[in-house]
């Protein structure tokens, strides 16, 4: 019989486990049954869907309907993209796209900090509509401030108009077929978050073909790539037409995002 895997653990390994599930999940209780945690933990399953939550930026984000867990990466940019909502917002009202929402973080957190933005939320997964709404729900975000589409990226416009944005936010798949994961990446997190085709770009291409016609004069798309994409998305974004193309790096210095300004 193999030792549990808290035993055979190194102390390294083994503390920050026990702090997150004893603090984040049992809320400080050291008496609680952590062996049916440390048995999901030993088949692969992400630390995040085991402690049920994760914070993102100071948004309770639940994830009970494992939908694609927030990374920091991704926490970065989004700051960085309501540092300048804010600003735009002090001028008044600020219409929002969470794009593929998913758990709704993203248009959560502009909701959280920005007082004067109000935010649509679409999303193609039918089971994650009620995730996003529990969301709002658990952060107290008042029901006039969002409204929430199932949809396949803008198909929603034809059926229930709602008009343009000043920002689209989005964080789509864009990871290229037959890339390896990490096992408790592929093994537990959606598919259909995370795959794009051959080169990855699939989706992204058909976000950047229509995002203009439902963006305001000076409006904003914010869209998170992979590194290895900059060359071929840069390509794509001259020829569909677009300027004001800025790519950024994240925290780890990696290409990460780029930001298109409408004129």
């Amino acid at each position: 019989m193999s030792l549990p895997i808290w035993l055979s653990m190194d102390k390294k390994q083994k503390k920050p486990i026990l702090s997150w599930l004893v603090r984040d999940k049992y809320q400080g209780d050291e008496t609680a049954n952590l062996m049916a945690d440390f048995a999901r933990l030993r088949q692969g399953e992400p630390l995040p869907y085991i402690i049920g939550w994760v914070d993102f930026l100071g948004c309770h984000i639940d994830l009970t309907a494992h939908p694609l867990i927030p990374r920091p990466e991704t926490e970065f940019w989004a700051e960085q993209a309501i540092l300048e909502a804010k600003e735009k917002a002090k001028r008044g009202k600020i219409r929002c796209l969470d794009l593929g929402a998913g758990s709704g973080c993203l248009g959560l957190a502009v909701l959280k900090h920005c007082p004067n933005a109000v935010v649509d939320f679409v999303e193609k997964d039918k089971k994650l509509i009620p995730q996003i709404a529990k969301n709002l729900k658990l952060n107290k975000i008042p029901s006039k401030r969002f409204q929430i589409f199932q949809s396949d990226l803008f198909s929603y416009q034809k059926d229930s108009p709602s008009g343009k944005y000043d920002y689209i936010f989005t964080n789509p798949p864009y990871i290229p077929a037959g890339r390896k994961l990490a096992k408790s990446v592929i093994g537990w997190e959606p598919k259909q978050a995370l795959f794009a085709g051959k080169d990855g770009l699939i989706i992204i291409k058909k976000i950047l073909r229509e995002a203009k016609k439902y963006l305001k004069p000076n409006g904003e798309l914010w869209l998170e790539f992979d590194s290895s994409q900059k060359k071929d998305l840069a390509g794509f974004l001259s020829k569909s037409g677009y300027e004001n193309i800025v790519f950024h790096k994240d925290q780890y210095d990696r290409w990460r995002y780029v930001t298109v300004k409408m004129k």
